[in-house]
C-alpha cells in the first residue's frame, strides 16, 4: 500500500523545496515527486525534513553510557533518541577511568551497524578540572598511551570518533596526533587562554564543545577560549535548553561567527531524557527541577532536553530563521564530523525522516 505525504516545505540539499510529494512503501520512500494538482495526500505536514543528529548524548531511556558499557545499553539509547526525533547520533562518554572508555569503546565496535549509530564521543577525561561541570575531577588526567590505543583501536574498525579536550592540559604535538588519526577533536571543559586555543586549533582542532558552558566567559582584553572560538571557522556544538545559555547569549553567538553553517546544535542529553526523572552518576542523583538537571549542590549537570526541542527553542525564543536552525539539527553536525548528511531521498526509512506541524511538533508518519 503507498501512502502519499505533501508537505508545505521539504528540506532537499540543505533548503527547502516545494510542490513535492513523497510516497512512502513498506515504512520507507519509494519515490520522490511533484505533487499533482488534484491529489489527496495521506498527510500533509508544514515539514518535511531528515530524522536529526545529535552529536552529544550521553545517555536516554532511563540508561547511562557510563553506567552500562554494552551494546544492549548503546540499543536503547539509541531507541529512545529515535522515538523522540533523533534518528542520528554519537553516545557520549564522559570522564571515567581507561577500563571503563576500553569497555565502552569494544561495545561500540560490537555494536557498529546498528541503525542511527554514527560512532562514539569521549568527552574526557583529558580535561581542566577548573572547568569540571558534573564530570568527575578525580578521574581527570593528562593525555596518556592509554587513550591513544583506544582512539587507535575505534579508528581502526573504521569508527568515527570525537574527543573532548582541553588544549591547555594536551599539548599540540598530541592533538597533532589524535587529529592525524581521524578523530574529530573538540575543545571544551577548558580555561584555555586564546594564545593555547589558537594553538589547538594550529594543531588540529575543528570544533568546540557546548559554547559558553564549562568555559570562563571572555572579557574585551582576554577572549578566552570562548572568544576564539567565536571568531573561528571552527564547527561548535551549543545547547538551547534555556537552562544552559540564554535565548539572547544563543543568537549572538550563531550571529558572531565568521562563516555560516559551523554551529550546530546538541542536547547533552542524559538517562532522564525518554526515561525517570533521576539517575545516579558518580555515586550521585542527578534529578530533573525544573526542567533541568541538578546534582545534590544544584548545579547542572547534563540536560533534560531532545534535540527537536531545541530546534523549536532556536526558532521560537531565540528567534533564528527555520532553514538555519534545520541545518544546525541536521546537515552541520554531520558535517562537523565528516559525514554525508542524511536526506530525505528514495531508501529512508519512516525512522530517518520527520514530520512536523507548523509549531514544530512532531507528526507520526
Amino acid at each position: 500500500m503507498t501512502r502519499l505525504i505533501a508537505p508545505t516545505r521539504l528540506w532537499m540539499d540543505g533548503r527547502f523545496e516545494t510542490g513535492l510529494a513523497v510516497e512512502i512503501e513498506a515504512g520507507a520512500i519509494a519515490r520522490i515527486r511533484p505533487l499533482g494538482p488534484h491529489e489527496a495526500p495521506d498527510l500533509a505536514p508544514h515539514l518535511l525534513i531528515p530524522a536529526l543528529t545529535d552529536l552529544q548524548v550521553n545517555g536516554s531511556g532511563g540508561v547511562m553510557l557510563n553506567s552500562d558499557a554494552s551494546p544492549a545499553a548503546i540499543e536503547t539509547i539509541v531507541a529512545a533518541q529515535r522515538r523522540l526525533g533523533t534518528g542520528f547520533l554519537l553516545p557520549t562518554l564522559i570522564t571515567t577511568t581507561a577500563e571503563r572508555m576500553r569497555a565502552t569503546a569494544e561495545a561500540i565496535i560490537e555494536a557498529w551497524g546498528m541503525p542511527g549509530l554514527l560512532g562514539v564521543h569521549l568527552e574526557g577525561p583529558h580535561l581542566n578540572p577548573e572547568r569540571k561541570g558534573t564530570h568527575d575531577a578525580t578521574h581527570m588526567r593528562p593525555m596518556d598511551r592509554a587513550t591513544l590505543a583506544i582512539l587507535e583501536r575505534l579508528r581502526a574498525a573504521g569508527i568515527p570518533v570525537m574527543l573532548t579536550l582541553a588544549p591547555e592540559i594536551v599539548p599540540p604535538n598530541l592533538i597533532r596526533e589524535i587529529a592525524e588519526m581521524g578523530v574529530v577533536v573538540s575543545a571544551g571543559h577548558s580555561a584555555a587562554d586564546a594564545a593555547e586555543t589558537e594553538a589547538g586549533l594550529a594543531a588540529g582542532i575543528s570544533c568546540f564543545t557546548h559554547l559558553y558552558n564549562a568555559m570562563p566567559p571572555m572579557t574585551s582584553r582576554a577572549p578566552g577560549i570562548l572568544g576564539t572560538a567565536l571568531a573561528s571557522s571552527a564547527y561548535a556544538g551549543i545547547i538551547v535548553d534555556g537552562h544552559h545559555v540564554s535565548w539572547p547569549m544563543v543568537a549572538i553567538a550563531c550571529r558572531a561567527r565568521p562563516l555560516k553553517n559551523r554551529t550546530f546544535l546538541v542536547s547533552d542529553a542524559m538517562a532522564t531524557v525518554g526515561g525517570p526523572d533521576h539517575f545516579e552518576l558518580y555515586g550521585e542523583e542527578i534529578r530533573v527541577c525544573d526542567g533541568a538537571l541538578v546534582n545534590a549542590a544544584s548545579a547542572l549537570a547534563g540536560a533534560h532536553v531532545d534535540l527537536l526541542t531545541c530546534l523549536r527553542n532556536t526558532v521560537l525564543h531565540v528567534g533564528l530563521p527555520l532553514e538555519e536552525a534545520v541545518a544546525m539539527a541536521t546537515d552541520i553536525p554531520n558535517a562537523a564530523i565528516g559525514l554525508i548528511p542524511p536526506a530525505v531521498e528514495p531508501g529512508r526509512t519512516v525512522d530517518e525522516i520527520l514530520a512536523l506541524d507548523a509549531d514544530l511538533n512532531r507528526i507520526d508518519i
